[in-house]
């Protein structure tokens, strides 16, 4: 097998005077409903409609896929080889096949009203990549020239260090030709938008200089205005997050997965970031370990956990395989088709109906104003939710942190519209109901319910 030294990818000059007028994109999947497809554990790009299908039952817009390039030496996914050819595992024959052996297959997931998303990995590479030779002053080097590779220092215990050493990380700042590099990155970006790619998750995004962004991001919209950019800062330094936070980005990943629901920290953090950038939730992410695992395939907290992510921000993310309580986690490494799992619970009608409520309802449109109400108990937690600063939206939302047992609260009826609506989400129809006349509200365990405005 040969080795392509450096992908010859399309003029960037010439891809921006190739705009369009108008997006290609379709209107609802504008909305950040994200369904992760974890590419490795589908196989074959040509098996991968069949559960876009079963996601667009399930009211996602767009299709996520992790890394689809060519591997190195380690086989991760985010340890790219090849940046202008298919990992093997994904591609429709067992001949060495470049990207454009995803056009059919991202065609046919467009046509299902779906957009489709992918990483966009360039921070680093796979220390076999062949630029590495080719492109010496594109890495980052010690004192006695050898690569170094990238690492992740916990920012809540700085003694903790993970260190990557399948992965070289590129001199985007420093490089002595670096406007030669950020061209390669142009030139990256745009034949994946040529493949029909119109969203893009920028892994470590904090690790890349904000003005490199800036440019990529400028120059994909002049050619295609809807193209979104979404930014991957989980375990970022909020400095670092409040440099990317003028630079285009559509939206970032936020921490919510983490509350327990009673911290001050989630709340905090959500109102010093809304302003800049909206954000997206997710209940488990590939990154993680399965929630069902964690939880010994507890359905109720399934649901919880899901209910409470579309509620929190503006977008939403879900796994492939949460919907049917796999345990296994996804490996960028080993994972194939055969961890697929038998379902412990099928929550598709579940998941459905929660979405189409996102999708429809004006106060969860928006990364919303979000703040704690008190309450007598220490069971629920009760969050003020504006669709703007103005209320033009408002409501409560409400979750019984108990998985065991019911709970009441005292409506707090200042903060709800006229002629609200109980909104069960947890159910399997998102149960609508008229607020009782009573004070009093019954939440089931584990459930999260919104009072809102009637659609």
């Amino acid at each position: 097998m040969s080795l392509i030294h450096a992908p010859v990818l399309p003029d960037p000059e010439e891809q921006v005077r190739s705009t369009t007028s108008e997006s290609e994109a379709p209107v609802a999947a504008r909305h950040p409903i994200i369904y992760n497809l974890f590419p490795t554990l589908v196989g074959p790009a040509t098996h991968w409609v069949e559960h876009a299908r079963r996601a667009r039952r399930m009211g996602f817009g767009w299709i996520y896929l992790n890394p689809v390039h060519f591997p190195g030496f380690s086989g991760s996914l985010y340890a790219i080889k090849h940046y202008d050819r298919l990992h093997p595992l994904l591609a429709p024959d067992e001949a060495v096949a470049g990207l454009d052996a995803l056009t059919p297959t991202i065609q046919s997931i467009r046509d299902l009203g779906l957009s489709v998303m992918v990483d966009l990995v360039i921070n680093h590479t796979a220390k076999d990549n062949p630029l590495v030779a080719t492109r010496p002053t594109w890495y980052r080097r010690d004192a006695r020239g050898e690569l170094l590779s990238p690492v992740a220092i916990d920012p809540a215990n700085a003694h903790n260090v993970t260190v990557w050493g399948d992965l070289a990380e590129i001199d985007n700042n420093g490089a002595a030709d670096r406007d030669e590099l950020w061209q390669f990155w142009e030139r990256l970006l745009f034949q994946l938008m040529d493949l029909g790619f119109t969203g893009f998750r920028c892994d470590a995004a904090y690790k890349v200089p904000a003005a490199l962004w800036e440019r990529l991001i400028t120059r994909a919209k002049l050619r295609e205005p809807a193209t979104l950019f979404v930014a991957e800062t989980l375990g970022a330094r909020l400095e670092e997050i409040d440099a990317l936070g003028f630079v285009g980005f559509d939206y970032f990943y936020n921490s919510s997965k983490w509350w327990d629901f009673s911290q001050p920290w989630c709340l905090e953090q959500h109102e010093r970031l809304r302003d800049m950038v909206p954000s997206i939730s997710f209940p488990e992410s590939h990154d993680t370990p399965r929630l069902a695992a964690e939880t010994s395939a507890h359905e109720l907290i399934q649901r919880q956990r899901y209910a409470f992510a579309t509620v929190f921000s503006e977008g939403v993310q879900l796994t492939i395989g949460y919907e049917f309580g796999f345990r296994r986690p996804l490996d960028v490494v080993t994972t194939r088709p055969s961890d697929w799992e038998d379902p412990s619970f099928d929550l598709v009608p579940f998941i459905g109906h929660i979405n189409a409520l996102k999708r429809r309802h004006p106060l969860l449109r928006t990364e919303g104003v979000l703040s704690s109400i008190a309450t007598s108990g220490d069971e629920v937690a009760v969050i003020r939710r504006w669709s703007d600063r103005t209320g033009t939206h408002r409501g409560i939302i409400a979750i019984n942190r108990n998985t065991a047992e019911p709970q009441t609260i005292v409506l707090p009826r200042a903060d709800l519209p006229p002629d609200p609506r109980i909104y069960r989400l947890c159910r399997e129809d998102a149960a609508v109901e008229t607020v009782p006349d009573g004070e009093v509200l019954s939440l089931a365990a584990a459930e999260v319910v919104m009072i809102g405005e009637a659609l």
